[in-house]
């Protein structure tokens, strides 16, 4: 999936500042339990099962990107939030290159849906990769105009 067709407006956090990786993992579940994308009753669940999978494996990747993610039981459909760190340096994700990560992406999916899970972690990946988008989600003055920077990403503008 896309990011335009998983991310709102809503969905984007601006000036996201948690203190380390796990701050910021809590505060986009409980930033998608506050937009009604996820039942709260099942927010300790997610939770676990994103921090457990950041534990068994960094999911920090290159570019100043994460993407922390887990598949959970009983999900009708992938869900997401997206945060913007704008204050250096960033935060440490354990990521492959060394760079600490400034967009920090959580993705929530259907565990019966591997090949979902897979594509929508490689859309994500692909757009993220261009230098032209992460700055532009960087430098966005809104939510509406980081997300017009993912839609040109995707189509290649």
């Amino acid at each position: 999936m896309k990011p335009s067709e998983l991310l709102d407006e809503a969905d984007l956090v601006l000036d996201f500042a948690p203190a380390d990786k796990w701050h910021a993992i809590r505060a986009l579940v409980d930033h998608l339990v506050a937009r009604g994308r996820l039942p709260g009753a099942r927010a300790a669940e997610v939770l676990e099962a994103i921090l457990s999978r950041e534990r068994s494996m960094s999911t920090g990747m290159e570019h100043g990107i994460a993407i922390p993610h887990a598949a959970v039981d009983e999900l009708s459909g992938v869900i997401a939030a997206l945060g913007l760190v704008r204050a250096e340096p960033g935060l440490d994700f354990e990521s492959i290159d060394g760079q600490r990560a400034r967009i920090i992406v959580l993705l929530v999916i259907p565990k019966n849906q591997k090949l979902l899970h897979i594509r929508t972690l490689a859309d994500i990946a692909r757009v993220l990769q261009k230098a032209r988008v992460r700055e532009g989600l960087l430098a966005a003055t809104s939510a509406g105009a980081a997300r017009a920077v993912l839609v040109a990403g995707e189509q290649g503008a």
